[in-house]
């Protein structure tokens, strides 16, 4: 997007002088009567929208006349209804935003007092084209795991999983593009594997914390591995405890944020199958 065109827009007397020269070319004594502004500091204007190319000008007699170029306003609009385009797509990120927001304010009005949660459950389902053995793997192995548990937009800065009952889980995010780490860790929780059954089930807890440190709530989850021809049918279930009056952000994004993991893990092993057969 042309930069030079968009400051000289933006301001609110150029602005008005292109809406004149819109209507029909103008010479500069007269656009400066119209715009009610003294005629040099119009011209200084003029000089600046010729400059991004917006018009042009020529000399007619002791005059000169300046007309609108409207060939770079319909390049500009075309790319401002790209940008909104590409904002407002079905399932883009900027629904999944409106949605979080809706959830959001249900749940904070919802959150009265402690414990307003407790026994609330979420359940999430996937088919994954991949063998258990190797779904297992993506649920209990840190490097796998660090592939795909995290939401859209965010990545995974500190995990911790030990794969063994009692085992000591944590979990740390940061914004995708937060590459040096300079920002907030967007979240983080902490929690402990509870049942271990090796290609079938994984149960374990985890809390969110609170900016304070505390725990936000518990949340059981269980995995669920069942065969489905050549790939696996995952079952993940959560069920909350412990709720507190603070953890209504954080329970306002379980849906989507744990649904989007699992469709992070649904596409990680589904390149790995392609690729294994490329």
């Amino acid at each position: 997007m042309d930069a030079p065109l968009l400051t000289a827009l933006a301001d609110p007397a150029r602005w008005r002088l292109v809406s004149l020269l819109a209507e029909r070319p103008r010479p500069v004594g007269v656009l400066a009567r119209l715009a009610r502004a003294r005629q040099p500091q119009t011209t200084k204007h003029l000089q600046t929208l010729e400059r991004a190319g917006v018009v042009t000008s020529q000399r007619s007699g002791q005059h000169r006349i300046y007309a609108l170029r409207p060939g770079p306003l319909r390049e500009l609009a075309l790319a401002l209804n790209r940008l909104a385009d590409t904002a407002d797509r079905a399932g883009g990120p900027k629904e999944t935003f409106d949605r979080y927001g809706a959830s959001l304010e249900a749940e904070r009005r919802a959150a009265e007092a402690d414990r307003w949660a407790d026994g609330r459950s979420f359940g999430f389902a996937r088919s994954l084209a991949a063998p258990g053995e190797l779904v297992w793997r993506h649920l209990t192995e840190e490097p796998l795991l660090a592939r795909w548990w995290a939401p859209d937009g965010l990545r995974v800065c500190e995990l911790v999983f030990e794969a063994r009952p009692g085992g000591r889980i944590v979990l740390a995010y940061r914004d995708a593009e937060d590459a040096d780490g300079s920002d907030l860790v967007v979240g983080r929780a902490e929690g402990a594997v509870e049942e271990l059954l090796p290609g079938q089930r994984l149960g374990y807890r985890m809390s969110p914390l609170l900016p304070g440190g505390g725990p936000a709530f518990t949340a059981h989850i269980t995995y669920d591995l069942t065969s489905a021809g050549a790939g696996t049918r995952l079952d993940a279930r959560w069920r909350l405890t412990d709720s507190t009056v603070q953890s209504a952000d954080s329970i306002a994004g379980i849906e989507i944020g744990f649904g989007q993991s699992l469709d992070n893990l649904a596409a990680v092993l589904a390149a790995g199958a392609e690729n294994a057969e490329a």
